[in-house]
């Protein structure tokens, strides 16, 4: 029988991780699914239209040659001048005149414009430009956006659960060192025998019976009769309850014979499981210096590693360039020459917005309560103080 449990144990085991895991997983595999659908649709739509050189684009490259010639014809020229007919004429350039979408559409390209584009981030360098494009574009967003959300609300539990764990073992180290180096042999000795009398105290702890409830409280003696006798009544009962354990219904519990009850427990714990979506981060509470030397930590490795591949970024720049993005400001004012490269990276870009996000979130609930601080503050120095007559 005991070889035979085992295996099913392990089974049991197996499918309580995989359906804990099922929520997290799936989450995130339907943003990639959209992410990849979002890359074919925009590569086939952006990247094979035509583009049609219009009379601007003659206009701007007969301008161009204009102040060309004059430029050779007249050394003497005033560099100013020319550098202000140069920039205005590049004002009115457009991108499509010198850029084939092709290049720019490809299917890792699209893919990354997609990614840009469901994390709020938006870099502006890939734009769509059809109108049909420009539609799905805020359509890809509507329904995007919130399932970016969700995955960051999700992962972000995770991450919660991970820090507050984390941290707490790290108070409860804390304390034992300095417990430790506090401790000399007769304050240690003392601690023990406190501790051996709460654990006394904590083994005797059986239901009282009335002459010891009546010894305890001694304030109920005072009472009239019917009140006291109902208290007494209603102690007992809270210490017998406190005592007795609760019930194991084998019915229920003996999944083996009836498999639909089987189903019906796991489908109500993955629900629970949804359900539970956002509760750990609203019970994190760590400190927020903790939280910025996380992010700073966290920005600094990449900023490290990214100019390995973006050879025109230093560690300030990248360090920048990362920073504007897991905040989702993208500017757009640093430009890679490699994305598909920081494509590859976009886990670290999600971890990296949920860690921005609690740490806002922190933030949030700091400044809440501050307000409520001097709020209060303020209201207790308006508040009018009163005055006793004489009676």
């Amino acid at each position: 029988m005991a070889s035979t449990s085992q295996p099913l144990r392990g089974k049991r085991a197996c499918k309580k991780i995989f359906w804990a895991v099922f929520p997290h997983a799936c989450f995130i595999l339907s943003l990639v699914i959209y992410a990849f659908l979002g890359a074919l649709m925009f590569s086939h739509i952006e990247g094979n239209r035509k583009v049609n050189l219009s009379e601007e684009y003659r206009k701007f490259l007969q301008n161009l040659w204009n102040i060309s010639r004059n430029l050779s014809d007249n050394m003497t020229e005033n560099e100013e001048i020319f550098k202000e007919k140069i920039h205005a004429l590049l004002n009115t350039a457009e991108r499509d005149w010198f850029v084939n979408p092709k290049d720019i559409w490809t299917f890792f390209g699209s893919l990354f414009f997609c990614c840009t584009v469901f994390t709020t981030v938006g870099y502006g360098n890939t734009y769509p430009v059809t109108r049909i494009g420009k539609y799905l574009c805020m359509l890809y967003a509507l329904f995007g956006i919130p399932l970016m959300f969700l995955v960051l609300t999700d992962m972000g539990d995770i991450l919660a659960t991970v820090l507050s764990k984390s941290y707490n073992e790290f108070r409860k180290l804390q304390s034992k060192i300095l417990a430790s180096k506090l401790c000399s042999g007769s304050t240690c000795n003392k601690g023990d025998e406190l501790k051996s009398r709460a654990q006394s105290k904590e083994v005797i702890n059986e239901p009282l019976t009335i002459m010891e409830v009546l010894k305890s409280h001694p304030g109920v003696k005072r009472k009239p009769i019917k009140y006291r006798n109902a208290e007494i009544f209603e102690m007992l009962i809270a210490r017998e309850n406190e005592h007795t354990k609760p019930t194991r219904n084998k019915s229920i519990e003996r999944w083996s014979s009836c498999p639909e009850l089987a189903r019906g427990k796991t489908m109500s714990r993955v629900i629970e499981n949804f359900d539970k979506i956002g509760k750990q981060l609203e019970k994190l509470d760590v400190p927020i210096v903790l939280m910025v030397l996380v992010i700073f930590v966290y920005i600094s490795c990449a900023a490290a590693i990214l100019p390995n591949w973006e050879t025109r970024l230093d560690f300030q720049e990248a360090f920048y360039f990362c920073f504007i993005t897991l905040t989702t400001i993208g500017f757009g004012d640093t430009q890679l020459e490699h994305p598909k490269f920081f494509l590859f990276f976009s886990l670290y870009i999600i971890i990296g917005m949920e860690i921005v996000f609690i740490a806002f979130k922190l933030g949030q609930d700091r400044l809440i309560g501050l307000y409520k601080k001097v709020i209060s503050f303020c209201g207790e120095k308006k508040m009018p103080s009163k005055k006793i007559y004489p009676k």
